[in-house]
């Protein structure tokens, strides 16, 4: 062999070695935090393979000492591959280091926003065991409620509305106005604030295809003529596809009760007089009970009776885009929906939602459904962009929205 291709292998069994060493050792310490991506067998594999590829490096090393005089590839092309791999090499190195350096932040938004989804588990699952992500699950949660709202605590007649510019956001607004619509920013993601100003006029909205399949937001709005729609309470959804046929939990529409299962949630209503009552689950009579009018199941309770919930950590759910109902002591009721990003890696957490209802005032606030359901329609028309796993803009049909009707 001559030497010129000597050194051309030394410098390709050089270049490969690297690439496979760099790749190698990324699924080597993967192996050692989650058996999902690399089981334990794979392990082994990986490691007889880094040997090997370890004694090809050596020989690849060899041969360029031996051949320092011999001429090297054409300039461009060393520059071209050099620098390539070394981008790879930086690439792995950084990637490793986010998922289990010392900086957490990236641990728990992925292990907090997969595992609050339902539908990519298996991301986190990937790079973490069982016990690490229970253990960022226990530093990141919000401790429910074990009380129910005080209807007393809301005064239709007061002329005490608050004097914050975010008050004042709510309170100044056209005299017959049904509804305002503010917009702002959380986390760089569009959100949309409704602030609606007759509570009676609120009233559940239910898939007129109950149990074959759910409505989209904008035609249950058109068909029950309400110019302000937010998406409901959560559904069943088998294998994360379900056409949103079956509301969860509890379900009651102008008295009647249309589902009731202990699952799914606190309970999320209004009664006769506009009050937004928030609830433990203790099925659909007992909510009829205690006066409810309308009701679905989600959760987590946000706020009740002036009360913010414990929040640790980032809630526990990770960000998405969010849908969140709350009222303020006015009686006003206030409609919140916040978009993720293109990639859906952003949006809002229950602590953006919580401190989003305090500042406009909310004494009671609840979380909604959210990811793709997550949509406010204003006269037939969504006005915030609502992106399916897919990464198609657009949104699902859902069983349950409060809607405003004139």
């Amino acid at each position: 062999m001559k030497k010129i291709n000597q050194k051309k292998l030394g410098l390709i069994l050089l270049w490969s070695s690297v690439f496979a060493l760099s790749s190698l050792i990324v699924f080597l310490v993967i192996s050692f935090y989650s058996t999902t991506l690399v089981t334990k067998t794979w392990r082994y594999i990986v490691i007889a393979l880094i040997v090997l590829v370890s004694i090809i490096f050596g020989y690849a090393i060899y041969l360029l000492n031996n051949n320092r005089h011999v001429l090297q590839f054409k300039r461009w092309i060393m520059i071209l591959f050099t620098s390539g791999i070394s981008l790879y090499v930086v690439g792995c190195s950084s990637f490793l280091f986010i998922l289990y350096g010392p900086y957490t932040g990236f641990k728990e938004w992925l292990i907090t926003t997969a595992m609050a989804t339902m539908h990519h588990q298996h991301y986190c699952k990937w790079f973490y065991s069982d016990e690490m992500i229970s253990s960022v699950m226990d530093n990141n949660y919000i401790k429910e409620f074990d009380e129910d709202t005080d209807s007393s605590l809301v005064d239709f007649n007061t002329t005490d509305h608050g004097d914050s510019i975010f008050d004042k956001d709510i309170i100044n607004h056209n005299e017959g106005d049904l509804y305002k619509v503010i917009k702002f920013q959380v986390n760089g993601c569009n959100a949309y604030l409704a602030a609606v100003y007759d509570a009676k006029k609120i009233s559940l909205a239910v898939t007129k295809w109950l149990g074959k399949s759910g409505q989209y937001i904008y035609d249950m709005a058109k068909e029950n003529n309400a110019p302000l729609a937010i998406n409901g309470g959560g559904f069943i959804d088998p294998n994360h596809n379900s056409k949103g046929a079956m509301p969860r939990g509890v379900t009651i529409q102008n008295k009647k009760i249309i589902t009731d299962s202990s699952s799914g949630g606190p309970i999320i209503g209004f009664n006769d007089d506009g009050v937004l009552m928030l609830s433990q689950n203790r099925g659909a009579q007992a909510a009829l009970d205690a006066g409810y009018k309308d009701a679905v199941s989600m959760g987590p309770l946000l706020i009740v009776n002036g009360k913010a919930a414990f929040i640790k950590g980032n809630g526990g759910w990770g960000y998405a885009a969010r849908t969140a109902i709350g009222q303020r002591a006015d009686g006003i009721v206030l409609f919140l929906v916040v978009d993720s990003n293109e990639f859906r890696l952003k949006g809002a957490t229950m602590v953006d939602l919580t401190e989003i209802m305090q500042q406009y005032g909310a004494i009671n606030a609840a979380n909604l459904d959210g990811g793709t359901s997550s949509v406010m329609v204003v006269n037939g028309e969504m006005i915030n962009d609502p992106i399916d796993s897919a990464g198609r803009h657009q949104t699902r049909g859902i069983p349950t929205a409060w809607i405003i009707k004139e």
